[in-house]
């Protein structure tokens, strides 16, 4: 994979920190996009500090404009983007009953158009140079729904949906679309939204046959796989990485 470019959204902190480290070891330039541009740079230092090449770039995922924007620039800086994973999201665990249209309305924008919009602006790229890969963060709430989280779930079911939808239309271009279903994860979104019950996670890794949360290099190893020539006769494909909570 050398000289490719990956194009990473919320890359600024936990797991798409930790996904651009771990492509930057297959030798890979890193677009590190954030909502928040301070943390977006400090993933970048972090990379510079071990020798690879990044640049942050602001990005809002819900803005169809933003994403074009931080496109533009990340094509204007390395000339192509070769790699696309869509690994920004956001969650608020409450029951379906007790939640409100705001709250709806943030989560499909974020977890759900976010990647819309990328894929959108990025994948004519990758058809033009005839080589692409996108990695799409799910969840396996879309594959099994979760309890309190009825509309990130059917965001998450989208995502599925959508990467096997573009996964069809993209083959005749060479393009690989494959998505990543995370399990419970030990990120910072993660200590966020289970703050409701501090119980949480000591529970989920009873449940968890691996006795553990998943961690953000389990997700990035899992990306890089993806991202890797030998996953070129993969497509279409959702990979649950969750400790064998769930086995379907």
């Amino acid at each position: 994979m050398s000289e490719k470019v990956a194009f990473i959204t919320g890359a600024g902190r936990g797991m798409g920190r930790e996904i651009a480290r771990k492509l930057t070891e297959k030798s890979m330039k890193i677009v590190v996009t954030d909502i928040n541009l301070e943390n977006a740079d400090d993933t970048v230092s972090m990379l510079k500090e071990g020798g690879a090449e990044g640049i942050a770039i602001y990005c809002d995922v819900t803005k169809l404009e933003s994403v074009q924007a931080a496109v533009d620039q990340a094509i204007s800086h390395f000339g192509r983007i070769d790699v696309l994973v869509n690994n920004a999201g956001w969650d608020k665990i409450e029951p379906f009953l007790k939640s409100e249209p705001s709250t709806w309305k943030t989560i499909i924008d974020i977890n759900l158009m976010g990647q819309i919009h990328t894929c959108k602006e990025i994948l004519p790229y990758m058809v033009e140079n005839g080589y692409g890969k996108v990695i799409n963060i799910a969840s396996d709430s879309g594959r099994i729904g979760s309890s309190g989280e009825g509309v990130y779930s059917a965001a998450k079911g989208g995502v599925i949906a959508l990467t096997k939808t573009l996964a069809r239309e993209m083959a005749r271009h060479k393009l690989n679309v494959n998505c990543i279903a995370p399990g419970p994860a030990n990120t910072p979104l993660f200590e966020e939204i289970g703050s409701y019950n501090e119980g949480i996670a000591a529970a989920l890794q009873k449940a968890i046959p691996f006795r553990r949360l998943a961690e953000p290099s389990d997700i990035a190893n899992a990306v890089a796989y993806f991202a890797s020539e030998e996953a070129s006769y993969i497509t279409g494909q959702t990979l649950s990485v969750n400790g064998g909570l769930t086995m379907c």
